[in-house]
């Protein structure tokens, strides 16, 4: 099975994340990029990501969990509140190696599951 694809939404963005997540081989975009402009809305995104087959990853979490509902068909949205690159990083390389892609389709999980 595949590991999820991932972007990073406007809100988790950080161009240090995505270099540290794709030089570890995960296949991981963000905001912007090819498909997806920098001002794009949280609707663009998630629609963007959903049609390129990747979960989005945001700190935009009020915004998303009601996207989340009315689009229930999305490839998976990852939720956090902020946090440090340190923090992340860890649970992120958690997340890729404990799930797979085809798990995702029209979920809503939190970062913190693999905080731990």
């Amino acid at each position: 099975m595949a590991e999820p694809r991932l972007h990073l939404d406007a809100d988790t963005s950080k161009k240090s994340l995505l270099q540290a997540l794709v030089e570890k081989g995960h296949d991981v975009t963000r905001t912007p990029n090819e498909w997806m402009v920098l001002d794009a809305d949280d609707i663009q995104q998630l629609l963007g990501a959903t049609a390129q087959g990747r979960v989005i990853f945001t700190f935009n979490v009020r915004d998303f969990m009601e996207l989340a509902k009315r689009y229930p068909h999305h490839s998976g949205v990852l939720l956090s509140a902020q946090k440090s690159m340190p923090e992340l990083l860890p649970a992120l390389e958690k997340m890729f190696a404990n799930t797979e892609a085809d798990e995702w389709v029209g979920q809503v999980r939190w970062l913190n599951d693999w905080m731990k």
